[in-house]
């Protein structure tokens, strides 16, 4: 079966860099857009970043533009989100997606990343 694991969340202090990973398995992988998605506390689950298969297009939140970079692995199966300058409003749980051309849809349990001084 498909899976997405998630690694690489924490606390770390504004103005502060952290990197997600998270390794796909049971899928062929380039069949499959992925993105990050991310769900702070009383909101809703926002997109964050996403790139197509062969690391085309990588399409990111105004919100994260220019701090953030999602990159893929085609051979290894990975994909990654460096997150830099990082501000408290960061602060949520981030979520690895996987969407087939198809539309079939999965997702990761989830990493905790908390920006605080």
């Amino acid at each position: 079966q498909v899976q997405l694991v998630e690694s690489g969340g924490g606390l770390v202090q504004p103005g502060g860099s952290l990197r997600l990973s998270c390794a796909a398995s049971g899928l062929v992988f380039t069949d499959y857009h992925m993105s990050y998605y991310r769900q702070a506390p009383g909101k809703e689950r926002e997109l964050v970043a996403t790139i197509e298969p062969f690391s085309y297009n990588p399409i990111y939140a105004d919100s994260v533009k220019g701090r953030f970079t999602i990159r893929r692995d085609d051979v290894e199966n990975m994909v990654y989100l460096q997150m830099n300058s990082l501000k408290p409003q960061d602060t949520a749980v981030y979520y690895c997606h996987a969407r087939a051309i198809w539309g079939a849809v999965f997702w990761g349990q989830g990493t905790q990343v908390n920006v605080s001084p």
